[in-house]
Order: C-alpha cells, then sequence, then structure tokens
C-alpha cells in the first residue's frame, strides 16, 4: 500500500516530537532527576519510533529504538544521564533530523545508518546498566525484551495454537455464544520475521477478524500489540458464525501473515480456563501512528521524488466557527443584493443598495482578519530550535553563554515565520561568536563569566519586532572603517565624514566580515547580507544599534501579513501607485520656496528633521506635465529611523489591497514590491518605501 499519502502528518509530527526531544534533554542536562522531563522524553521517543516504523523508515526506527533503551532505563532509575550520554543523545537527534530532511526532499531516509551513534549508544547503556545492577537484572529491564517473552517458555499446542488464560466474563461470553450456535477458536498468528511493521500488520488481521465476527481476547494485550511489545506471533480468542477455514484464509491473506492456527474451543474446555488479567500499557500514541497503521507500507513501496513541502496549518476550531460565521453572513449580503436587484422602485432601491453595501464591507473586512488570523503561528515554532544551538555554540567555542527569550507567544503570518528562522540563526550565532567576549576578557572586564544573549519579540502596530542583544564587547566602529578602507568599500573622505550608524551598516555589505580568523561559525562573509536581503525580501527592515564595550542589538521589523494590507493610493500624471500604510509617517504640504539644497540633493526641514526629498516621477519614469502647482504633496515615509519625502501629483485615499506577485516576468530593482488590481480593474503597482530609502 501507498503511505505518501501520510508523508505530510509524519513530516509535521516528527519535527514536533525532534522539537520537543531537543528541548527536553537540554531540560535533563540541567534536571537529571526530573522525573516529569524523563517521562516526556520517552514518549516522544516511543511515538518517534512508532511512526517511523508504521512509515517503513527502518533506519530511522532502529537509531529511535536504541535511543528509547537508553531513556526507558533513565525512566526505570537504572542509569543517570552523564553528560557524556546527553551529548550522544543530540547526536542522535541531529542524525534523526538529517534523516528527515532526506525523507522531505525524496521521500526516502538514505542509506545513513549511524553504526558510530548506535555503538555509543550501546556502550553507554551497558555501562549503565553494569554499573548498577547484574547483567541478567539488566537483560530483563531492557525495553527491546518483548511482554510476551513469558508466553514462549509455554508449551504450544501439536495444531500451532498456543494456549491463553481467559478471564470468567470472557468464560461466560463463550459459553453463551456455544449455546447459540456460533464457533469459538482459538488463533495463533505468525508473522514472517522480515516483517518491519508488526503493528501494522496486527492491526489489519484484528480489522480482517471484526469482518468475521467479535475478537474477545488477546494475548499479549491489544494495547501491547498496538505498542509493538511482543514477538511475531500474537494469539487470539474469535466467536464468529463462520467455520475455522474461512477465518484462517481470512487472516492468511494479509500480507507477510506467514500462517495463522486456529482450534476450536470445546465446551468442557471453557469451565477449566484459568483467569489473568492483561497488562495494560499507558503510553500515549501519536495521531500520525494511528492514521498510518492500517494503509502500513513495505520500504520498498515508499514514494521517492519532488520535495515534500510543509503546507499545513493548526488552526483552533472557534477560529475556523468564526470563518463559518462570516461566510454565511456573507451569502446573506449576496441575497440582499439580487433581491436589491429585483425591487422596482428606484428610491428604495438606491438607500437598500447602500446599506448592503456597507454590510458587505463590514463582513469582508471581518472575513480578511478571520483568515489572517488562521494564517497566524506563534512565532515559538521557530525560536525553540535556538536553546539546542547555543548549547552546541558554548560548548564548540568553549565560552560560556546562556540564551534568554520572550514574546515567543507573538504570532506571524506562515509565510514569513517559513522564512525568518535563517536571518534569526545568523543573528545569533553572531552574538555568540563576535558578540560575547572569551570566559577570560569577561572577567577581566568585570563582567560576569556567563554572557547573556536575548531574544524577544513583540508587536508594535502593523508590525512585529524582533531584537537580538547580547552584553558582549559590541562593534569598534573604528575597526569597521578600517577593513572598509582595506577592501575598498568605502574612500578616506567618505570615512572621515561617516556617522556611527552608517559605519555599521557597512556590516550589511555583500563579503564584509570584521573577523580576524575563519571558523565553522563565522568570518566568512557570508551571514548579515543574507539577513538583511532576506528581511527585505519579506518588507521588513533590519538595523544594529550598539554600544562599545556594553554589547549590540539587532532590531529586526516584519509585517505581520504578506496578503492583504491598507494601502495610501497615489496618482503620477496618468498612473496609480500603492504605498503601503505602514511606512508613511505624515502627509505634508510643501512650498518650492521650503525646498533646501545639501549636496546639490533637495531636502526639507520638518519639525526638526531634514529629509531627503525623493521626486517618484524621476525615478519612476512617468512623463511630465505642462500643469505646475502652488505646493508639492509630499507622503514621509520610514525606514527604522530614516525618514524620506515621497513627491507625488495627488492623493486618492486609503484602500485596503490584495497583493499580487509580479513574478519573474519584470526585472525590477526592488522599489516595485507587486501589484494589485483595482475595483474597477486596473492594475496598480505597489512601491516598496523601504527600497526607494
Amino acid at each position: 500500500m501507498d503511505v505518501s499519502q501520510y508523508l505530510e502528518i509524519f513530516i509535521d509530527e516528527t519535527r514536533e516530537h525532534l522539537q520537543s526531544l531537543n528541548e527536553q534533554i537540554l531540560v535533563l542536562e540541567r534536571e537529571p532527576e526530573n522525573v516529569d522531563t524523563i517521562n516526556e522524553i520517552f514518549r516522544a521517543a516511543h511515538s518517534l519510533k512508532g511512526m517511523a516504523g508504521t512509515m517503513g523508515y527502518k533506519r530511522m526506527q532502529r537509531l529511535t529504538h536504541d535511543m528509547e533503551n537508553v531513556f526507558s532505563e533513565i525512566r526505570n532509575g537504572k542509569m543517570k544521564a552523564s553528560p557524556k550520554l546527553v551529548d550522544v543523545l543530540f547526536k542522535g537527534l541531529d542524525a534523526l533530523e538529517q534523516y528527515l530532511d532526506v525523507i522531505v526532499n525524496s521521500g526516502d531516509e538514505g542509506t545513513e545508518d549511524n553504526e558510530d551513534i548506535i555503538k555509543a549508544l550501546n556502550e553507554i547503556l551497558n555501562e549503565g546498566l553494569g554499573a548498577v545492577s547484574a547483567p541478567a537484572e539488566a537483560a530483563a529491564a531492557t525495553p527491546a525484551a518483548p511482554v510476551a517473552a513469558a508466553a514462549a517458555t509455554e508449551a504450544v499446542a501439536e495444531s500451532g495454537v498456543k494456549p491463553v488464560k481467559l478471564a470468567e466474563h470472557e468464560q461466560s461470553a463463550i459459553a453463551k455464544a456455544l449455546s447459540e450456535n456460533l464457533n469459538a477458536f482459538t488463533m495463533t498468528v505468525y508473522i514472517q520475521e522480515t516483517c518491519i511493521l508488526k503493528a501494522a500488520r496486527a492491526f489489519l488481521v484484528f480489522k480482517a477478524l471484526e469482518e468475521l465476527g467479535t475478537v474477545i481476547h488477546s494475548e499479549p494485550s491489544v494495547q501491547d500489540i498496538e505498542d509493538e511489545r511482543f514477538e511475531f506471533d500474537f494469539t487470539v480468542v474469535l466467536l464468529t458464525d463462520k467455520d475455522a477455514e474461512t477465518a484462517k484464509k481470512k487472516v492468511e491473506n494479509v500480507s507477510e501473515i506467514k500462517m495463522a492456527c486456529v482450534e476450536a474451543i470445546r465446551p468442557e474446555a471453557v469451565a477449566s480456563a484459568t483467569v489473568e488479567e492483561a497488562k495494560e500499557d499507558k503510553e500515549t500514541k501519536s495521531v500520525a501512528q494511528k492514521e498510518s497503521a492500517a494503509p502500513a507500507a513495505s520500504a520498498q513501496q515508499k514514494t521517492t521524488g519532488k520535495p515534500v513541502v510543509n503546507r499545513s496549518v493548526r488552526v483552533d476550531i472557534d477560529k475556523l466557527d468564526d470563518l463559518m460565521n462570516l461566510v454565511s453572513e456573507l451569502i446573506i449580503a449576496k441575497n440582499g443584493l439580487v433581491s436589491i436587484n429585483t425591487t422596482d422602485v428606484a428610491g428604495l432601491r438606491e438607500s437598500g443598495f447602500n446599506e448592503q453595501i456597507e454590510y458587505l464591507e463590514r463582513i469582508t473586512t471581518n472575513l480578511h482578519q478571520s483568515v489572517m488570523k488562521t494564517r497566524m503561528v506563534p512565532i515559538e515554532n521557530v525560536v525553540s530550535r535556538f536553546p539546542r544551538m547555543i548549547r552546541d555554540i558554548s560548548k564548540k567555542l568553549d565560552k560560556k553563554m546562556e540564551l534568554y527569550m520572550s514574546g515567543e507567544e507573538t504570532e506571524l503570518d506562515r509565510t514569513v515565520i517559513d522564512e525568518i528562522g535563517d536571518p534569526l540563526m545568523h543573528m545569533l550565532r553572531n552574538a555568540a561568536d563576535h558578540g560575547l567576549e572569551s570566559n577570560e576578557e569577561r572577567i577581566k572586564a568585570g563582567k560576569p563569566e556567563v554572557g547573556s544573549i536575548f531574544l524577544n519579540a513583540y508587536q508594535d502596530g502593523n508590525n512585529v519586532v524582533i531584537e537580538v542583544r547580547d552584553d558582549g564587547k559590541g562593534v569598534d566602529v573604528e575597526k569597521i572603517k578600517k577593513k572598509a578602507l582595506e577592501k575598498g568599500t568605502i574612500t578616506p573622505e567618505q570615512a572621515a565624514t561617516m556617522t556611527e550608524k552608517e559605519a555599521i551598516d557597512l556590516l550589511f555589505r555583500p563579503s564584509f566580515s570584521t573577523a580576524e580568523k575563519i571558523s565553522d561559525l563565522s568570518g566568512r562573509g557570508v551571514g548579515l547580507d543574507v539577513v538583511k536581503s532576506k528581511i527585505e525580501a519579506l518588507g521588513g527592515d533590519v538595523e544594529a544599534k550598539t554600544v562599545l564595550g556594553a554589547g549590540t542589538t539587532f532590531i529586526v521589523r516584519l509585517p505581520l501579513t504578506l496578503a492583504i494590507i491598507q494601502a495610501l493610493m497615489v496618482e503620477l500624471g496618468n498612473e496609480k501607485y500603492a504605498i503601503p500604510l505602514g511606512s508613511i509617517q505624515t502627509i505634508e504640504d510643501v512650498l518650492p520656496s521650503d525646498i533646501k539644497y545639501i549636496q546639490t540633493k533637495e531636502v526639507i526641514h520638518l519639525r526638526g528633521n531634514v529629509i531627503p526629498l525623493i521626486r517618484l516621477r524621476k525615478i519612476l519614469d512617468v512623463p511630465a506635465d505642462d500643469v505646475t502647482s502652488e505646493s508639492l504633496t509630499v507622503v514621509i515615509v520610514a525606514k527604522g529611523d530614516r525618514l524620506a519625502g515621497l513627491v507625488v501629483d495627488n492623493l486618492i485615499g486609503q484602500q485596503e489591497i490584495v497583493i499580487k506577485s509580479i513574478g519573474k516576468y519584470i526585472n525590477n530593482n526592488k522599489m516595485i514590491g507587486g501589484a494589485t488590481i483595482l475595483g474597477d480593474g486596473e492594475v496598480a503597482l505597489i512601491l516598496d518605501a523601504n527600497a526607494i530609502v
């Protein structure tokens, strides 16, 4: 069977479990005795193993199984979480993430066996168990030993059917069935030893038997079978109106079933059966395991090909209810407009039409907000992987550091969330490598030995602001200028007149790095320019602030959503343009006499600020007309703390617009952020104020 339809669920859930394991193992490293954390780790590893097995990813299942063995012994108190073990566990998680990346790109897990990690895990397991208990006891405690092991020593009937121990109520059910001329069978099902999906095969057997009658007893228990805690056989008691041969054939038709042995239960045997309570396992199963158990597939049948793109968003049911209600309102509004259209009296038609248009406008605004909310995802989805990254960097650089995060619940549009991870990672690595001093330097400077990195997110109007701050040495502006002069990026004259902010902005230039030596983390001149271009591609901006000796702060501003925005519509000649409202500070009427010149460039002096003027007609190549006006209409836009005045011909007004991508048909120098279709069908281009400034 084809499991490709379950691939997205598997990828989503695997990512969640891996992230949970990363977070919980970090806690375990600090608190080795934390029982809740140990249980949470075991549950995540157990679910991950089951999911990988169900999907047919054998290597991933094997590695997770060995990790689960270790977690099980920690949970049983047989061994402790040593620093050495934590390092190996993190290597194991990295290997699982690599498997997942290969699965995302090809649908297959690849050929890497990670024998070194498996060997290290088993060595630590043997050392830990040997230190605590005798080898025999350790062997008994190993989770790989199946629950059904005890049953294996029991005598097997000549027919191949293993004996079962029935409870009193089960005996009564059999006796009643026999009195009603139904058949009662004990059936032992043997699965091929090459099968890698035992639980899935057992599930299909149970499904086949339920079509014949009722399964009243199972050894091992159904829960144990579902959790794969059994050898390659299990025994059930079936009540049915069919004969033994029909039941046998039905089960043997399930793929990878070696054979099914059936024996009829006689009335006299029921009375002598003994009672034993079935063991229960309270381990939870993930949604993916349950949903994908039915269409189980062998490893050879997995699909390969194009990458799987994660396109799902988990939505609160209340948000979907709101959407449903609003769509209902939309239908009512449509019906209202239809009925008005059929009204005979012109005056009534006009007044009713205006009312319905206002009603429709209210609904579409609410609908837009609701759809936006369903697309919103907490930023926690991105930042939750950073504590682990900082831990690894701390060990690699031999610097003591701690990451403090706040505002993880702040929400961003899903498309922004998918793209913002890499830029934030670059900035955090930059803070850890460049920003923070070595342990010795910090002590010498009178600072705490442990460096601090802060990641803070919060909403500010229609934007989300993310700050990455460190308490390190700060940026040496003179060093930047010196490096820029060496590279020929700036001239000595520019260096002499350059402000501190302009000097810091040089860090965002391509291939610019102040690192004295190249390391795995930084110094290759790739990083901050990538950060800047990615963030600006999302309609945001990034700036840096620094205090020498005290630290550096990177401030990223991002739009809440990329789909629908409020914009100011303006005219240039016969052409219409949209300027996003989030970029606009004020709109001013400026007299030609108020325009001054600095280095041959037009500026205006406005409330204590000197603001450069940008004549949009000129840069957008709009033909000039002969009409001269007494004053200029200037739209003041901001990028960070930099302002500019865009000179336009006319203002049309504020409008809610839907952004449409221009695609690759038109090459532009980033000034055009997209296009929108106006009410009359005309296309208006959207100006990117950031790029213009």
